[in-house]
């Protein structure tokens, strides 16, 4: 017998449809209830149903809002159903997401019927310097990049003297392709919030803000009802004293991710770093003492209380406890969310749980914008801190971007250079100009006008403006180039020596080519070209050519394709 139907409307949900499956559900079938809720992770299945019956849960995938959809839930038939591959089942380890997508998020019963702050009252049974311990011994790191000690942390917000302390949630994901944090807050806010209170109790904090950029409206919607189910059950009422719990809208800055300059975006200035000491547990907001963990390292808490920090312990490495959650996009077959434990090797990420075929990818980008290229030849590598850290990645907030073959490196690095570029706030020079001048040698390069001499000058620009920063922007901006310099140095030779692109990416070191020998003639291409760089007797005229594809696109017989410049005759 079907109990409920629960529906899949996080954003990756929305974004395929849910929202008119969800409204044609509740229009069509009124003897079931039919509820929305977060993610589960398998993004590429969505719209995503799952249906609850005595026996179990059935998940349906690719669901349409169809009265045959319908019928096939009701009558539970195996056609459409979301079969859940062992290669993924077998390698993740779902703890902090075990509630994400499974009950509904704006609902606090639910979630107190879930053991939901079972680990805030035995948090609250514990002294504060007891429950610090217990996150000392689990080894759990922030999640957010930095990889520092929480326990540590926490113990120099506890040591204060002051009385009024400051809690931040940063919860400003700005890396590309990264939506861990989204989903948990669209997900299950009040995991992150209980987190958030069981810190509070133990450092003694007595404000606590969430720092969330703007762009994620509906996390920021399921947050806004759990605060006030919150405050109207008494749970923010920590220690005798009631705790303030404010929502911060960021607008969009990725430097604002860096602890100080989040501070300054809360007080009403420029988000800009400063220099630290003295460090935000000494004088953070109004020169009050403060905090700052993200939004995956607060979910780990009720989990990391609620089974003891020697039991958290067990999973990972020797530096790296606990479980890691990565958001998967690019050139894979299985996109989305999944949690894994750390320790777990790269090639299981890539293989296995993103459906990668072998020698099908060339690399993956890891700890976002900021990040490292990791080519396939090192996909043995363990994930953790230290082990990504040798090849000259970084763990990051978790964003993980598969790059296939057909990708060109040098590209790549532009792409995320642009970004990095355009997001320093300006405030230390090596940044500011630096990632500039990185920039527009790297577009000399893609356009045709590298030289020899500037991959020399690439990296020595890229390790002089790492040690130049102020902040973890700056830091790392450069990753990106020194990765593939020192992993695909010979695409930038290819590049700057013999003037080509073998990936056929980049276009001013490529022509747009009509075989004629197989053309038919039927005109789609000169119709649909937007500059007109067609003629009439199917010749490309390379100046006018922008190398859009669209002729491509649309050639019936597959005779136009691009080459390398100045390696066919016409």
């Amino acid at each position: 017998m079907i109990k409920r139907i629960k529906i899949g409307t996080g954003s990756c949900g929305l974004a395929a449809g849910a929202a008119e499956v969800y409204d044609f559900f509740k229009e069509n079938i009124s003897d079931i209830e039919i509820i929305g809720v977060g993610c589960i992770g398998h993004c590429y299945a969505e719209p995503l149903v799952e249906v609850e019956t005595d026996d179990g849960s059935v998940f349906f995938e690719k669901v349409e809002p169809k009265q045959a959809f319908i019928n096939k839930i009701l009558n539970l038939e195996e056609s459409s159903r979301l079969s859940f591959r062992h290669e993924r089942s077998d390698r993740e380890m779902i703890k902090v997401t075990k509630l994400a997508g499974r009950i509904d998020p704006t609902s606090i019963d639910e979630y107190i019927q879930n053991d939901g702050y079972t680990a805030l009252k035995k948090a609250l049974e514990m002294q504060p310097i007891d429950v610090i311990n217990e996150v000392k011994t689990s080894g759990l790191r922030g999640r957010g990049g930095a990889g520092f000690p929480t326990g540590l942390k926490w113990s120099f917000l506890h040591d204060q003297k002051s009385p009024e302390k400051v809690l931040i949630c940063n919860a400003d994901e700005g890396d590309p392709v990264a939506f861990m944090d989204r989903s948990m807050m669209e997900s299950v806010p009040h995991q992150v919030l209980e987190g958030m209170l069981i810190a509070a109790h133990a450092t003694g904090a007595t404000q606590i803000f969430i720092y969330c950029r703007a762009e994620y409206p509906l996390a920021i919607k399921h947050l806004k009802i759990a605060i006030k189910d919150i405050i109207n059950r008494g749970l923010n009422n920590i220690n005798g004293r009631e705790l303030t719990i404010k929502i911060k809208e960021g607008a969009g800055a990725f430097v604002c991710g860096e602890e100080t300059a989040m501070i300054h975006s809360l007080e009403g200035s420029r988000g800009t770093p400063r220099f630290r000491p003295p460090y935000p547990t000494d004088s953070g907001f109004h020169g009050l003492p403060t905090m700052i963990n993200n939004v995956e390292t607060f979910a780990n808490i009720p989990v990391l209380i609620n089974e003891g920090g020697a039991e958290f312990a067990k999973i990972g490495t020797e530096n790296s406890k606990g479980t890691k959650l990565f958001a998967l996009a690019g050139d894979l077959k299985y996109p989305g969310l999944v949690e894994v434990p750390m320790g777990i090797t790269l090639r299981e990420v890539v293989y296995d749980i993103g459906g990668v075929e072998e020698g099908s990818i060339k690399a993956v980008q890891i700890g976002g914008p900021s990040g490292g290229c990791i080519p396939a030849e090192h996909f043995d590598v363990r994930i953790d801190y230290d082990s990504l850290k040798s090849l000259g990645a970084i763990m990051g907030s978790g964003g993980l971007i598969f790059i296939g073959n057909d990708r060109c490196m040098v590209e790549t690095a532009r792409y995320f250079l642009d970004f990095t570029a355009r997001e320093s706030c300006g405030k230390c020079t090596f940044c500011r100009v630096g990632t500039k001048r990185m920039l527009e040698t790297l577009e000399n390069i893609t356009h045709g006008n590298g030289r020899a001499e500037d991959l020399d000058f690439l990296q020595d620009l890229g390790e002089k403006i790492i040690k130049g920063s102020l902040c973890g922007l700056g830091q790392s901006a450069p990753n990106p180039v020194l990765t593939t310099l020192r992993y695909y140095r010979h695409e930038y030779e290819r590049h700057v020596i013999d003037k080509r692109c073998d990936a056929l990416v980049c276009n001013d070191l490529v022509r747009v080519f009509i075989d004629k020998t197989n053309c038919i003639e039927c005109g789609l291409c000169i119709k649909n070209c937007p500059v007109d760089a067609i003629s009439s007797d199917f010749i490309i005229d390379d100046d006018i050519c922008t190398r859009c594809n669209s002729c491509i696109e649309v050639c019936p017989k597959n005779t136009i394709s691009r080459i390398a410049g100045g390696t066919a005759s016409v």
